[in-house]
């Protein structure tokens, strides 16, 4: 099936509040005979939080990896700025992940780099032509953004597990990206420091006017973060809303994530 023409957001055309920026329709994903996602829809519009709830094994690290292009769908779209992900080349796949960022539950730092040469990394990796003082400068903008300059030079090992959470998502932000996938972005961290990493998340979004998905069993965490909730039960899109909405829920079926 021949692929159209990759589309983006260009600096002077971002996608604004309430378009869509990822459209999934009929998504279906098997293992064998193991049924993960079976006739998932959603839509995720600029600028929106959106908090994806399931329980353990329900495809929500499936989903958000069908998103990137990690997996492929049995069938199904999923419209990225309007590019179908499962219908692009290796090389047009790269493309748009750039416009892509992807929190790692395990951060995916690189032990024997240091924070300089981890943030570099994907600098180097997709923006080859940049000036070495051009990358200088969006590693110490990336770690001001999440108050971390004094690490430049230190090694993952150095870090609290807070602060490697906050050199992870400056090395997602880095490029800039347009949408963030988060995958369990408080996991394993101390209730306070969860909290911070919370705030630390809106605080970017609107910096930035990201659009983000999020995966979390943290219901602290999606009451703060999420302008909405999806609940992915039994394969589809079972329920949606905002948190309030859905906590008040007289369905069996959601009452337990809120319980």
């Amino acid at each position: 099936m021949p692929v159209s023409k990759i589309t983006e957001p260009s600096e002077s055309n971002k996608i604004s509040k309430g378009e869509p920026v990822i459209i999934i329709e009929h998504l279906f994903k098997s293992f064998g005979k193991n049924v993960v996602l079976k006739d998932f829809n959603l839509k995720v519009y600029g600028q929106e939080n959106v908090v994806v709830l399931g329980k353990s094994g329900a495809g929500k690290s499936v989903l958000i990896k069908c998103i990137i292009g990690l997996l492929k769908p049995d069938r199904g779209k999923i419209l990225v700025f309007g590019n179908n992900i499962p219908e692009l080349s290796p090389d047009e796949l790269d493309k748009v992940r750039t416009k892509i960022g992807f929190l790692f539950q395990a951060n995916a730092l690189y032990d024997s780099m240091t924070i300089r040469e981890n943030l570099e990394f994907p600098l180097r990796r997709h923006w080859i032509g940049l000036k070495q003082k051009e990358v200088d400068k969006m590693v110490l903008e990336a770690l001001d953004n999440v108050g971390l300059r004094n690490t430049l030079e230190m090694m993952p090992i150095e870090l609290s597990g807070g602060m490697l959470k906050r050199i992870a998502l400056a090395r997602t932000l880095i490029l800039k990206p347009e949408i963030i996938l988060y995958d369990e972005p408080t996991t394993g961290l101390d209730p306070v420091t969860a909290r911070e990493i919370d705030k630390l998340i809106l605080k970017l979004q609107k910096k930035f006017k990201t659009s983000s998905i999020v995966i979390s069993h943290d219901m602290n965490c999606v009451k703060t973060i999420a302008d909405r909730v999806v609940l992915l039960l039994d394969g589809i899109c079972y329920a949606e809303g905002t948190y309030d909405e859905l906590e008040h829920s007289e369905d069996e079926k959601i009452k337990q994530f809120f319980e």
